[in-house]
């Protein structure tokens, strides 16, 4: 992957900016250097630390996101962050990438994430993790060292419980906490030890970590994970499953 894109926050909201702030530390090619309130500190913070991303609401105190750019002289990625979607067509006269319609999910800011990648020419970061950790050959994965909030975390895999995945993106839950990684589950499954099943396309359990499969009705299955969670088997996995059991 080429260097991280530094990135800066503007937004007057603080519950926005916090929500933004940790999606955004989880990203591994997003390296936050800033975050401002109003809109001069918008207008300083992007001459002074130059980022190369820019993420920016429409309304803030002193002068207007459409106002900052006016006033700027580094001229950084925009993407537009608002309540008021009657700001879309002036954010893209604005040249901006993309225009995000508050309160948004995390599966719209992935899209936004993804033209963003695309901009940069970023490569996709599971393509980064098949040339290293899914070399042919490779010994199954032991470890997993997930990017959050400015530090590396080490992840034993045996001590996973289950991974979900979702686009380019797994949660993977352990009993003490949930990291979330830019990878995806079909990559990440051929990674695993044979101790790990995956029993639906967006779930892989461990199989030290289950209980029991219970069986429902019309074939399906359940599985019943030593945390309490339950999960659907998908039918083709049901299959599987019987096929396994004596």
């Amino acid at each position: 992957m080429t260097d991280r894109v530094t990135t800066l926050i503007a937004d007057d909201e603080p519950l926005a900016l916090r929500r933004l702030r940790t999606l955004l530390e989880r990203i591994p090619w997003i390296e936050l250097v800033g975050e401002v309130s109003d809109g001069p500190d918008a207008v300083r913070a992007v001459d002074e630390l130059k980022p190369a991303l820019l993420f920016l609401d429409v309304m803030m105190p002193g002068c207007t996101g459409l106002e900052v750019l006016n006033r700027i002289s580094h001229r950084p990625t925009v993407v537009f962050t608002t309540a008021y979607d009657r700001y879309a067509v002036a954010a893209f006269e604005a040249q901006a990438l993309d225009y995000l319609l508050k309160p948004f999910g995390r599966r719209r800011l992935e899209a936004t994430l993804g033209r963003i990648r695309e901009s940069f020419a970023l490569e996709d970061p599971a393509a980064t993790v098949e040339r290293g950790q899914l070399a042919l050959g490779a010994a199954p994965l032991e470890w997993l060292f997930v990017r959050e909030r400015g530090r590396v975390t080490p992840v034993r895999i045996e001590g996973v419980t289950r991974f979900e995945g979702s686009d380019d993106y797994v949660s993977i839950h352990t009993a003490e906490r949930r990291l979330l990684a830019a990878l995806r589950l079909s990559d990440l499954e051929r990674m695993l030890p044979a101790s790990f099943v995956r029993i639906h396309r967006s779930h892989i359990v461990n199989l030290g970590m289950v209980e029991s499969f219970l069986a429902e009705e019309g074939g399906r299955f359940r599985v019943l994970l030593r945390d309490g969670t339950r999960l659907a088997v998908s039918r083709e996995r049901a299959r599987w499953l019987r096929e396994k059991a004596i």
